[in-house]
């Protein structure tokens, strides 16, 4: 009994040995992981800014990335927006947009699951707006010259043109189906779509969400104006967006702090042409065929999703000031119009953007 308690006394001392060196070495390494937890806490995030054109237009992303981003994420959204491009561009002749422009009535055509989604959206919109977002006007923006047509001079066309290009009009003869998991797009009436006023906006999101995918929360995606954020910018803070003056001189109008939302401005004053004395603007009212003539000349709004303040924006800038207000107000809408007078330019809010701005001013 006593050999196997001396045994046992042995082993204790050994035991209690190893665990005064083992609490030394947890102690070391208890500093060490401090040391090292530290130093990381002094690292600063990676500031990664990837730019290059598309659509048409400019695009640029600012990623503030607290964690490696892929070494291939320039090309993964250059793919991404150039997927739009080739999906929905008026300019290429072998896009799904121009394929289906140019299909028979009644015959169905499979299309992206992209295109799809951008319809839909805009259905959504046109019904909410009162049928002014209308997808539809290709043929009035072509015949006005905004469109891959270009005319040698400016000109007005003659009325019965216009006409002509308004009986073939409606996103009602856009037929959408699911069938089997595959989109079918069809018409019922020979209508031409554009999606000007939507696809960069929702180029942007298609962006923002891949970036979301990646754990990258911290960033801003801005195509051709329009913007959307998420978390905080390089400094820490609230990303500040601003909202230019009207005028092709540029300025800036007023100046917003956005974390986690979208904003989309259209406008009047970079796209148009004079003729005999008097300005046509590229925005086409779907009414009567004509461009806009009223006193409104931008339009900024701001939701969550890019893609719906794209196609909002336009909608608010065709019906003007007035209706644009009461109809934003109805919805909860957060818009910002500017319009212009002899004296000047003049802004108006909605209730929803008086308390955005309230969180800034």
């Amino acid at each position: 009994m006593r050999t196997f308690s001396w045994t046992i006394s042995v082993v204790s001392v050994e035991l209690l040995n190893f665990a005064i060196r083992a609490n030394e070495n947890v102690r070391y390494l208890t500093h060490l992981v401090a040391v090292i937890l530290l130093a990381g806490c002094d690292s600063k995030p990676e500031i990664i800014k990837i730019s290059g054109e598309e659509l048409g237009t400019q695009y640029r992303i600012t990623v503030v990335a607290d964690q490696p981003a892929p070494d291939d994420l320039s090309d993964l959204i250059a793919a991404l927006i150039g997927s739009v491009d080739k999906s929905m561009s008026t300019y290429r002749s072998d896009s799904e947009l121009s394929l289906f422009n140019r299909s028979a009535i009644n015959k169905s055509m499979r299309i992206s699951e992209d295109f799809a989604n951008v319809l839909a959206l805009s259905n959504e919109v046109w019904e909410a707006s009162g049928f002014l977002f209308d997808p539809t006007v290709g043929p009035l923006v072509d015949l006005w010259g905004f469109g891959p047509r270009v005319f040698a001079d400016d000109r007005v066309p003659p009325a019965q043109e216009i006409q002509s290009a308004l009986s073939k009009m409606g996103f009602g003869a856009v037929l959408l189906n699911l069938d089997d998991q595959d989109y079918l797009l069809s018409k019922s009436q020979n209508v031409r779509i554009d999606l000007s006023g939507i696809a960069k906006g929702y180029a942007v999101d298609l962006v923002a969400n891949k970036l979301e995918m990646l754990a990258l929360t911290d960033y801003l995606v801005e195509i051709g104006g329009e913007v959307r954020v998420s978390g905080n910018n390089p400094i820490g803070k609230p990303w500040r967006v601003a909202i230019e003056i009207p005028q092709m001189t540029g300025g800036v109008q007023h100046v917003l702090e956005l974390q986690d939302r979208a904003l989309a401005t259209s406008g009047d004053y970079r796209n148009f042409f004079e003729f005999e004395g008097k300005r046509y603007s590229h925005l086409i009212d779907p009414r009567d065929g004509y461009p806009v003539e009223h006193s409104t000349v931008s339009s900024t709004v701001i939701m969550d999703s890019c893609a719906k303040a794209d196609a909002w924006s336009t909608a608010f800038l065709i019906m003007g000031q007035k209706q644009a207000m009461t109809i934003a107000n109805q919805r909860g809408i957060a818009v910002y119009i500017i319009t212009r007078s002899a004296n000047g330019f003049k802004a108006f809010k909605s209730l929803e953007m008086e308390s955005l701005l309230a969180l800034v001013d």
